[in-house]
């Protein structure tokens, strides 16, 4: 198997980093003026709504209400100009999203739910069809709504670049691969081993050890471009990287 990154791969070529998902785009757009600064948050938010909506609903809100409040939330921060809000010091986008939603709780949530959802304007869709079932999988624990909204932050980075990863061998018409070898990305206690996945690939054991090698490789690539559409320069892809697996360290 080819590397993804060779130009002679089936693989499609590696995305920039710096896309129009980026948050140092929605920075750049400053009062909201730029459409692209207010694509990329629209992008961002339709990404990032599942955490927001665990912190709703674990600070005591029922099911329907956290999807009005998290829509109306949405809707808010896309239409209402509240990009004149931010400033580079802000820092991370998880950071700014959270900080934006404690607010907006604190102080709209009771008007919030007389309004028409999103007041009128496009909200960022919410997959109300199962947000409640993955919610219903959280542990039921003594975590914070902070705690929550961190760990599926984190946990949301990592289902997509599972993802993204997984859509790149599918264009490459080998997802078989992908499917057979994913284990050795998500981990577990009960690995097979290359010589069981080799046989049941009719590929070679070395080949198989090499296809694993390099798709843990492309999976940490695609990881370090998640966490950059989040963070405002590219030196805080690391911390925040650092920080993401420490949240995801202290929830196991």
């Amino acid at each position: 198997m080819a590397r993804p990154s060779d130009t002679s791969s089936n693989l499609p070529e590696k995305r920039g980093i710096f896309t129009t998902t980026h948050w140092s785009v929605v920075l750049a757009a400053g009062g909201g003026d730029s459409p692209e600064g207010v694509a990329a948050l629209e992008n961002l938010c339709r990404a990032y709504w599942y955490p927001l909506y665990a912190y709703v609903r674990r600070t005591g809100h029922e099911p329907h209400d956290a999807e009005d409040l998290t829509q109306e939330f949405f809707a808010r921060l896309v239409s209402r100009n509240d990009l004149a809000q931010v400033r580079r010091e802000r820092g991370k986008f998880r950071s700014f999203l959270l900080a934006a939603l404690k607010h907006f709780l604190a102080n709209e949530w009771r008007n919030a739910k007389r309004l028409k959802r999103g007041g009128g304007h496009t909200a960022v869709p919410i997959d109300t069809g199962n947000a409640e079932t993955r919610y219903g999988g959280e542990p039921a624990d003594n975590l914070t709504p902070d705690k929550i909204f961190e760990r599926r932050w984190a946990l949301t980075l990592l289902e997509q670049t599972l993802a993204q990863v997984r859509q790149e061998y599918s264009t490459a018409k080998r997802t078989e691969i992908f499917e057979a070898l994913k284990v050795f990305l998500v981990g577990g206690t009960d690995l097979p081993t290359y010589a069981e996945i080799a046989s049941s690939l009719g590929l070679r054991e070395d080949t198989v050890k090499m296809t694993v090698h390099r798709l843990r490789k492309r999976y940490r690539e695609i990881l370090r471009q998640e966490v950059a559409h989040t963070v405002s320069s590219p030196a805080e892809i690391d911390e925040e990287l650092r920080y993401l697996f420490a949240v995801l360290s202290e929830a196991a």
